[in-house]
């Protein structure tokens, strides 16, 4: 297993959130509970749950493994050498099977674009009523994993690392919350609500020990 490096800002954030963590509450997928539409405007899909960050104990170890060092050089990087937003089936990209993962009465289009539905953004506590209004983030953005060591990975583990939805490295929040954060690490941005910053800090802790 390759170890991703870390940038020094990480362990700050994580070990000022990790003491808090037990006292907040985890975040869930709605059930689905898409209204009635024409069989010829919905796509089945198979239901997936919002990957949960291991709890602070775990959290806490996998901290202490991560290696830090100063950040690599941007040199080379662009976001096609993240391969994103791959085809997961039955035309759903990575980014629709998110959107109808963390949402709420979702109904897709034959194409399976999400056409209805709300969307609660953690990040920011705004409940989104429009698929345009929603940014599936990255909790580990791609420029700062290139930074932290994925110069070195081959595409293929770069297209793995930002298609995953086995862990919790995606995630559907409001367009403003993502864009404000753009590639910022968490010692340079963190989200607006405070709510949810320790599960943020679990979050991109264990991305960070498994890449």
């Amino acid at each position: 297993m390759i170890k991703m490096l870390m940038s020094r800002g990480l362990p700050a954030l994580a070990l000022a959130a990790l003491p808090l963590l037990s006292t907040v509450p985890a975040v869930h997928a709605a059930p689905d509970q898409a209204p009635a539409a024409p069989a010829a405007a919905r796509v089945a899909a198979v239901r997936r749950d919002l990957p949960e960050a291991p709890p602070a104990s775990v959290a806490r170890v996998e901290l202490a493994a991560l290696v830090v060092e100063a950040p690599h050089s941007m040199a080379g990087y662009s976001r096609a050498r993240f391969p994103h937003w791959a085809q997961q089936g039955q035309q759903c990209d990575t980014r629709e099977v998110v959107l109808e993962r963390d949402g709420q009465d979702v109904v897709r289009d034959d194409q399976c674009r999400a056409v209805a539905g709300s969307w609660f953004s953690p990040y920011d506590g705004k409940t989104l009523s429009a698929a345009s209004q929603v940014d599936i983030d990255h909790m580990v953005p791609l420029a700062n994993a290139w930074r932290s060591g994925a110069d070195t990975w081959h595409t293929a583990k770069r297209k793995a690392f930002a298609n995953d939805l086995e862990g919790p490295q995606l995630i559907a929040v409001s367009a403003a919350s993502n864009r404000s954060k753009g590639d910022q690490s968490p010692d340079q941005w963190t989200p607006p609500s405070q709510a949810y910053w320790c599960s943020y800090s679990r979050a991109c802790t264990h991305i960070k020990h498994t890449s």
